[in-house]
C-alpha cells in the first residue's frame, strides 16, 4: 500500500491532549478499522549524577528526519495491515511530565496494530535524527543517549 509522502512529523513544544484526542475522534467515521494502538512517550525527570532532569530541549534536522520517517512508515504499511498510522514528535523545549512523542496506529484487526506499534516506535527511535538535550535543574546539560 502507497501513502502520500509523510509531510511534517514535527510539533513545536509538548504533544498536547487536544492533538491526541483529535487524532483519536477524526477515526470514528472509519468503520473498515475495528483496532487502534497509541504509544506515548513522556518526558521523565530521571536522576543523573545527583542532577534531575527538568526538560529536554529536542533538535533535528527536520527534512531529513522527515525523509527517513516516511521510509519507515512505508514500510509498516508493506510489512503489516494497517490502515491508518499518525507520528508526531515534539521540536524544542518539553517539560518533565509532558509528552513529547505520539503515535498512533489503526487496523481492521487488532493483531495488525498489536504486531506493527512496537516494530514502528523502535524503528522511529533508532533511525530518525533527533536529538535531545537534557536540561537538568540546575540549568546544565547534556546530550541524551536513546535507550
Amino acid at each position: 500500500m502507497k501513502t502520500q509522502k509523510i509531510k511534517n512529523i514535527f510539533v513545536e513544544g509538548a504533544i498536547s491532549p487536544e492533538r491526541i484526542a483529535t487524532s483519536i475522534a477524526n477515526h470514528q467515521s472509519k468503520t473498515g478499522i475495528g483496532a487502534h494502538d497509541i504509544f506515548l512517550g513522556q518526558v521523565r525527570a530521571d536522576e543523573i549524577a545527583g542532577k534531575t532532569v527538568a526538560a529536554i530541549d529536542f533538535s533535528a534536522q527536520q527534512e531529513m528526519a522527515n525523509a527517513v520517517c516516511h521510509d519507515i512508515r512505508e514500510h509498516v504499511f508493506e510489512k503489516y495491515p494497517v490502515h491508518c498510522m499518525h507520528i508526531y514528535h515534539s521540536i524544542g523545549t518539553v517539560k518533565a511530565g509532558e509528552i513529547c512523542f505520539f503515535v498512533f496506529v489503526s487496523s481492521a484487526h487488532r493483531e495488525g496494530v498489536f504486531e506493527s506499534l512496537p516494530y514502528l516506535v523502535n524503528e522511529i527511535k533508532a533511525n530518525v535524527p533527533i536529538f535531545g538535550k537534557e536540561i537538568f535543574e540546575d540549568e546544565s546539560f547534556q546530550w541524551k543517549v536513546n535507550t
